[in-house]
């Protein structure tokens, strides 16, 4: 099965530092096969067929203790539930100089419609969707100093997500459909 790693919190502000080829390697001696990084900001997409999401997630925040030193919330999405929140994204939405779109995929234990009434949503500004795994946001960026997408930040939910832009949501599902056809 194909899957993506969105890892929480490394390569921001200088912090956490980790290099995408080591990062690679230690995801293939920890048993992944087809291993391809996107970016710095800890997107890995890889086919494991012998471990469920759960068994996944466990043993690649090991890995990553154990060869970076470091504690990193690691969130796995098979290809199936990925689908599901590219197929919620609207089309339209970019992240341009005139729009600002994002994806908070939800860890499982506040993965539901009702964390939106947690949210500071402002709908004069933001256009907020929930999809199952993520919550999607976008706003004009003209009004972006006015969104509510801003004060989630420091908030007990904001612990419990990995955020994305729409670009890189988008290229990571064609990373992982590629995956599939060469798995």
């Amino acid at each position: 099965m194909i899957y993506v790693a969105l890892l929480r919190g490394i390569n921001v502000g200088g912090n956490n530092k980790i290099d995408m080829k080591q990062l690679k390697a230690a995801f293939e001696h920890a048993g992944m096969q087809h291993v391809v990084t996107y970016i710095n900001t800890g997107n890995i997409i890889f086919k494991n067929q012998e471990l469920n999401k759960d068994e996944l997630s466990a043993l690649l925040e090991k890995t990553i203790l154990e060869h970076f030193g470091l504690s990193i919330k690691v969130l796995i999405r098979s290809m199936d539930e990925y689908r599901k929140v590219i197929d919620s994204l609207p089309e339209t939405w970019t992240n341009d100089q005139t729009m600002k779109s994002d994806v908070l995929f939800l860890w499982d234990d506040i993965d539901e419609e009702a964390v939106l009434d947690k949210l500071d949503i402002r709908p004069e500004y933001d256009r907020v969707i929930y999809a199952p795994g993520a919550v999607l946001w976008s706003v004009d960026r003209e009004n972006a100093a006015k969104s509510g997408m801003h004060k989630i930040i420091g908030t007990k939910i904001y612990s419990r997500v990995t955020v994305r832009n729409v670009n890189t949501t988008r290229k990571i599902f064609e990373l992982m459909q590629a995956a599939a056809a060469n798995a």
